[in-house]
């Protein structure tokens, strides 16, 4: 929000420079021409009439009378030629205004019809298309977004039946069969644990959507070793990774420091293993890699999975808002499609970036943060 408050600060300023400088430069080149074309005449005058032989007439005492009062006549005609620009230019920004109400109630409401100004307006012109094609690029964006999550929220609460009816089945079983085994007793109580722990997790996902707004997180910097934290993180990962058969290797550079927010950077690794464990073919490893480089002063950190490979063009619009790689209803492997999108603005807000990549059956996240650079907040 403050980089786009900054941003159209600037974009302000540029256009008023561009302006003013406009108004002021035609103002000078209109005076510039206005005073040479004076002397100008003055000078071909005096040069047709020094070689003519005038006998005593009229236009002989004329002449006679501007060559005395050549100074007075000059500077008045100067005089009002500058007040004659000066007021011509005084009303023209007035009509620039108005233009630029008009084309300011155009980007309010922007449509497919291009701005179009005077042609001495061509370069603020040109950039107000360019913010116009930005807004309308958003706007389309904005409305995808919206529909994703439309559609998705609309799945979660069909999602939200199955777990539901399940445990709703097996605890009426359980009620209505005093004489049941204790073995079926103790099967059936977990198949119910599971489905609700299943139905938590959509519950809690559904909260994630109904009250997104990126505009909201605030990072509360510190000193951090990064080098522990993905060390940890890591380790609270096995006994996912031993559900779904998976390995997870690390090779993390120690005593690694950074300044970052340490709940919402474990937010994005959390989010990037998780990501790791539902795409990867059963049987295979996971690979957490950190790196320091001094010249640089930052840190790499990669994230590489083995299962099925990105298409290109899904790979674009991963780190959108709402977009799940499985566009189908099983959001136990999609998700909402909020995770990325968070950990890359968190990411951002910390002053670095996030990739994608994914060929050959290899998927891999590369996060590159600051180190501790001074005043970084």
């Amino acid at each position: 929000m403050h980089m786009e408050q900054k941003k159209s600060d600037t974009n302000r300023k540029y256009l008023r420079t561009q302006l003013t400088g406009q108004v002021f430069g035609n103002y000078i080149l209109a005076l510039v021409i206005y005073v040479s074309a004076l002397f100008a005449i003055l000078a071909i005058g005096w040069s047709v009439s020094i070689n003519i032989s005038w006998q005593p007439s009229s236009i002989y005492y004329l002449l006679q009378w501007v060559k005395e009062w050549i100074i007075a006549i000059m500077s008045i005609l100067i005089l009002i030629g500058w007040i004659v620009i000066t007021l011509r230019f005084m009303t023209r920004p007035l009509r620039y205004l108005d233009e630029l109400v008009d084309a300011s109630e155009k980007l309010a409401n922007p449509g497919e019809e291009p701005i179009r100004l005077s042609r001495a307006m061509k370069s603020v012109e040109d950039e107000l298309n360019l913010v116009r094609e930005g807004a309308l690029r958003n706007a389309m964006l904005a409305k995808e977004a919206e529909q994703r999550k439309n559609d998705l929220i609309v799945y979660l609460a069909h999602d939200l039946k199955t777990p539901l009816t399940s445990v709703i089945g097996y605890l009426t079983l359980l009620r209505d069969e005093p004489q049941i085994s204790e073995e079926m007793r103790s099967r059936y109580t977990g198949i119910a644990l599971d489905k609700a722990e299943r139905l938590e997790d959509l519950i809690n996902e559904f909260f994630d959507i109904t009250r997104f707004n990126l505009t909201n997180i605030q990072l509360e910097p510190e000193r951090v070793n990064i080098s522990r934290m993905l060390e940890q993180i890591g380790f609270e990962f096995h006994p996912i990774l031993a559900e779904k058969d998976l390995k997870l290797e690390t090779e993390i550079k120690p005593n690694v420091e950074i300044l970052c927010d340490p709940d919402k950077l474990a937010r994005v690794f959390d989010n990037l293993l998780r990501n790791a464990v539902n795409y990867s073919y059963a049987g295979t490893t996971i690979y957490l890699s950190m790196d320091y480089e001094p010249i640089k002063d930052e840190v790499k950190i990669c994230v590489e999975n083995h299962g099925k490979t990105i298409s290109p063009d899904k790979l674009d619009r991963i780190f959108e808002q709402f977009f799940r790689l499985d566009s189908s209803r099983r959001s136990s492997t999609g998700g909402s499609g909020l995770g990325l999108a968070i950990a890359k603005e968190i990411v951002e807000l910390h002053h670095g970036t996030i990739t994608a990549e994914s060929e050959n059956e290899s998927i891999r996240f590369t996060v590159v943060l600051p180190g501790v650079p001074e005043n970084l907040w």
